[in-house]
């Protein structure tokens, strides 16, 4: 065994959201001796290739779709270029690196020990970091925790699928894509193919089935699929793609696929997959800790976050449970809370039931709780009742029909009080309406409480305490 150089009450392996806050909270608030090893950027998925950088981008997205609305308001607006993505990307690159600077910063006044390297368990309390100036470091800790996160998957089945980029290679594009293809119907797809249209690239996104976000509830699958298409977004239903083959236009590929309207090829200068996400454990000998994972990969760790091993622990993405950096927060903190913080603590825990999620999608996208059909497996369909409101946000009165974007509402109940177990909204400010509606839906708000608010208008969201 090597010999031991370091010792500390809590190794944290993962600078992403998590780890970070569970380091900051177990040393900064409880005193306990804490060293962090991340490997690549600090911040992890969010702040570096995902939520951050994606809603500079969703934003800059919406600022053309204002741009080209604005003649409906009275405006002339001349656009004497095209969106300038490279000095764009510039800033929003520039902002992310602040951001990293800003998480390194804050780890030192809360005298969190950080280590940029690569971590690998040797045993149940002893690491080995391989750090990036070439030196290593063995560390002994009392307690670890497991918290690096995941990356995106590229389709090995495929042949030429390396031609393509993921989610992470979205954010290193340098000019801006004329003709791309996305395949995927999950949020990430969805996402940046509303993005990457909404700024004037020809879009193509792929799916296997009829809709997508079919995690979901089938209002949102069906209404924001029928938008995209809508918006000029080619929706390829029930596809499949068999290669990828280099263009003879430098720079750009054949996507060969089929879908539903039969076999074609497709030239393109991006291909992005966003195909889904695997844990980052290639490498952080788990075996060797006797840490147990699932059939995809994934840590297992029960409610507390603990592992199999007394002493691990783990949450995040790499858990596969709810891949949300504000989930992996807030399991951070109480876990380090329940480690370090006394008796109070000892039973801290994040309940992972009725986590909002929002869909930066166009337009935006809003849920908490149960679809309704998962509603009516729970409790049976006698027991559901489900209010719903589809109508034309105000802001698009002064536009053409063709011009009108969707909003559509959902509240699912359940009981002879119509306690309110889902909530689903889609259409302009969503994201932000649902953070206070989340609290109401947290606390077991019943129709009756909703219906008890006063509206506020002129707003969307007064729909939401109107409905009959």
């Amino acid at each position: 065994m090597a010999p031991i150089s370091k010792e500390c009450d809590y190794l944290v392996i993962g600078g992403g959201s998590g780890g970070l806050a569970s380091a900051r909270r177990a040393s900064g608030q409880h005193g306990a001796k804490v060293v962090a090893v991340e490997s690549n950027r600090l911040g992890g998925t969010c702040v570096n290739v995902g939520c951050v950088p994606k809603k500079v981008t969703w934003n800059a997205a919406s600022v053309a779709e204002t741009i080209h609305e604005a003649a409906a308001y009275g405006f002339s607006i001349q656009e004497t270029a095209p969106f300038d993505w490279k000095t764009f990307k510039q800033k929003r690159d520039a902002y992310v690196k602040r951001l990293n600077g800003i998480y390194e910063k804050n780890l030192g006044n809360d005298k969190v020990e950080y280590l940029h390297g690569r971590a690998h368990l040797l045993s149940k309390n002893q690491v080995e970091v391989h750090l990036s100036d070439g030196g290593k470091e063995t560390i002994h800790a009392k307690k670890i925790l497991l918290a690096t996160g995941g990356h995106p998957n590229i389709p090995k089945s495929i042949p030429g699928s390396e031609m393509g980029i993921t989610s992470d290679g979205f954010f290193d594009l340098e000019k801006q894509p004329k003709k791309v293809a996305l395949v995927g119907a999950g949020y990430i797809a969805v996402e940046m193919a509303g993005m990457f249209h909404a700024l004037g690239s020809e879009t193509h996104l792929f799916i296997r089935h009829d809709t997508f976000l079919r995690n979901f509830d089938p209002m949102i699958q069906e209404k924001v699929t029928e938008e995209y298409k809508r918006q000029g977004i080619h929706i390829h239903t029930r596809s499949s793609q068999s290669k990828v083959e280099k263009s003879s236009d430098e720079g750009w590929m054949t996507l060969h696929y089929e879908d539903s309207s039969g076999s074609g090829t497709l030239n393109i200068d991006c291909l992005l997959w966003a195909i889904g996400r695997s844990p980052e454990v290639e490498d952080l000998g788990l075996d060797k800790a006797g840490v147990k994972q699932n059939e995809r990969g994934h840590i297992i760790a029960d409610e507390y976050q603990n592992t199999n091993v007394e002493n691990i622990y783990s949450l995040g993405d790499v858990c596969g449970k709810v891949e949300l950096t504000p989930v992996a927060i807030a399991a951070g903190r109480l876990l380090a809370n329940r480690l370090f913080g006394g008796p109070a603590h000892r039973d801290a825990k994040l309940d992972y039931n009725n986590i909002p999620s929002v869909v930066f999608a166009h337009p935006e996208v809003g849920s908490i709780g149960l679809s309704e059909p998962e509603a009516r497996e729970k409790y049976g369909d006698d027991a559901i009742k489900v209010y719903t409101s589809s109508f034309t946000a105000m802001y698009y009165a002064m536009m053409a029909a063709e011009d009108k974007g969707p909003t559509s509402y959902k509240l699912v109940c359940a009981g002879s009080e119509e306690r309110i177990v889902g909530l689903h909204i889609l259409g302009l400010g969503s994201a932000e309406m649902l953070q206070g509606f989340g609290v109401a839906v947290k606390m077991g708000a019943r129709k009756r409480d909703f219906d008890s608010c006063v509206a506020i208008h002129p707003t969307s969201a007064e729909e939401l305490v109107t409905m009959k």
